[in-house]
């Protein structure tokens, strides 16, 4: 004996929808416009957790050394990297001032030189490396001069770098796993110049930076 849609067979229920109506139905509810469509909502495979399969805009360039936690690589080539003169200013941590052709003369004692690199991470997170070079009497510094050694290797291989406070230098570690290369920044390195400088850059001997360093404020 029937009842609704249901009837009863040794005892059992047993319904008149087919595997292919129950199919349907899951169908429809996967085409519906429910915002909590799990099939909807479901990540793929190929989701790129850092990424989440757009590409980061860049708004913010620090400029330091890498993390001594996550792993980086440099980007190789001239256009990517400048050998040239800054001011760092060690006050509640480190900033780096760019310095202006100009003044070079003047801030000889107080600058230094560098060449500044262009480091992306596992994150893709982009920042430029300032790495002091050699003065003009050529005595040499283990640790920019590691932290140089290290600069050259992460052009070709994942590394991570450590101080070494024993032996007074850089330790360089090198990943694992082969990671794939990194993703070239979507801007050029004159872009990231001005954005990491934009409001660090002493084009005066009048720059309020200056002004401090010699007691006027």
């Amino acid at each position: 004996m029937k009842t609704g849609t249901k009837q009863l067979e040794n005892g059992k229920d047993k319904s008149d929808h087919k595997p292919a109506d129950v199919a349907a139905q899951v169908k429809a509810a996967a085409t519906s416009k429910n915002p909590f469509d799990l099939d909807a909502l479901k990540l793929s495979q190929d989701f790129d957790s850092a990424g989440g399969g757009v590409k980061k805009r860049i708004v913010t360039v620090p400029v330091r050394k890498p993390n001594k936690q996550s792993f980086f690589r440099v980007i190789p080539g001239e256009e990517w990297r400048l050998n040239t003169a800054i001011l760092e200013i060690k006050d509640n941590g480190t900033e780096i001032y760019l310095i202006h052709p100009s003044l070079r003369d003047e801030l000889m004692e107080d600058m230094n030189v560098v060449q500044i690199v262009t480091t992306i991470d596992r994150q893709n997170n982009v920042v430029l490396w300032a790495i002091k070079m050699p003065k003009a009497d050529g005595r040499g510094n283990t640790w920019n001069e590691s932290a140089m050694a290290a600069a050259q290797q992460a052009k070709s291989q994942w590394v991570r770098l450590v101080p070494n406070m024993n032996l007074g230098a850089y330790d360089v570690f090198v990943a694992k796993k082969d990671f794939p290369d990194p993703e070239m920044p979507d801007i050029s390195f004159q872009q990231l110049i001005e954005m990491a400088f934009k409001d660090r850059f002493i084009d005066s001997m009048e720059h309020p930076i200056l002004k401090k360093l010699r007691g006027e404020e």
